[in-house]
């Protein structure tokens, strides 16, 4: 068998790890042929392509990014020259000139929908998920996750120290644009007072209350951990506006980082590359078993597989009686929950 590898979307750690199962998989397990698509769905709209032998594969584990390129190319979203060229056409036609008997999608949310696409069409597809956020449907966690959990902790945990030698609020924001996971997990994890996500609503007034009734408690410093994606004026910044509002509210002195890409670049945790070899190496189980239309997935400590056309357009967020909330909740953490 011949089969495609292509990775489209953002990147995150673990995606070459990803790459590296499914290749060595394919080649020494099942004698498989591997072909990488260079720049995502446009690799296969150009006629991008290298072969992945095992000295391409050889010492990618550890490398941040991937080793094919990415973009943000949706062959599916019409546009002013979307009757120009047929894409999805133009995918299969190639697809079948390169004598492919399966493709595989590393991504995110918007990845998987278009494989799905892809899939309708008639092609072999199998989909692997990955994304920073921990936002696809379908799977109880994403490679990439684990990493940016780690940097994202380790940032603000040196944020302590300079909130308390300046005995500030210092507000954190992290990424996330419908989900929460990656804000309420470092803020737990390194013991934030104030969490705030996009799937709880938040009352400014009882974020407020809550630092100043910790200023009263002597409490030196306080850490506030956002959500890039919680609901804000229109040309705001999470971060900032936060910050400007409990300065303004509680007269408290308040600083705001932004940790931005840094969370999605360099090695992978060890937890991710271990997911991301597990995800890859079962994408090629499904190919040998001519098992297509599916996206690998974590049940547990189970990896199995969902069919893409479930995934597509549906988003994993974090439910307000998620138990972590409230746990969190019962050690005096605040999510701003509003007040009737």
């Amino acid at each position: 068998m011949r089969i495609g590898i292509l990775t489209a979307g953002g990147d995150c750690p673990g995606i070459n790890a990803a790459i590296r199962g499914v290749g060595k998989t394919a080649i020494l397990e099942y004698g498989m042929e591997v072909i990488g698509i260079s720049s995502g769905f446009l690799g296969l709209i150009n006629e991008e392509y290298i072969k992945l032998d095992e000295s391409v594969l050889s010492g990618i584990l550890t490398l941040g990014g991937t080793i094919l390129g990415t973009s943000r190319e949706n062959p599916f979203k019409k546009s002013s020259a979307f009757n120009a060229i047929d894409k999805p056409k133009l995918i299969k036609k190639h697809y079948h000139e390169l004598g492919l008997d399966a493709l595989v999608c590393i991504g995110g949310n918007g990845t998987q929908r278009t494989a799905a696409q892809l899939a309708e069409t008639g092609l072999n597809v199998v989909g692997i998920p990955k994304t920073i956020d921990n936002d696809v449907w379908g799977t109880d966690v994403t490679f990439g996750f684990d990493s940016a959990l780690t940097i994202a902790t380790e940032a603000i945990d040196r944020l302590h120290s300079t909130a308390n030698s300046h005995k500030r609020i210092m507000v954190i924001e992290v990424m996330g644009h419908h989900a929460g996971w990656l804000a309420l997990y470092s803020g737990i994890a390194a013991g934030g007072d104030v969490i705030l996500i996009p799937e709880i609503d938040f009352d400014i007034n009882t974020v407020t209350r809550t630092l100043k009734k910790r200023a009263i408690h002597k409490k030196p410093y306080s850490i506030v951990v956002v959500a890039e994606g919680i609901p804000v004026p229109k040309g705001e910044k999470a971060g900032s506006y936060i910050s400007k509002k409990i300065s303004e509210m509680t007269g408290l002195e308040t600083r705001e980082t932004i940790l931005g890409y840094i969370q999605r670049g360099g090695s992978p945790s060890p937890i991710d590359r271990v997911l991301a070899t597990r995800y890859g190496a079962f994408a090629v189980e499904l190919i040998a078993r001519k098992k297509f239309g599916q996206m690998v997935s974590l049940k547990g400590d189970i990896i199995t597989s969902v069919p893409l056309s479930e995934v597509g357009g549906k988003l994993r967020l974090v439910p307000p009686d998620n138990p972590l909330v409230e746990k969190a909740r019962r050690m005096g953490v605040c999510f701003g929950h509003k007040t009737v």
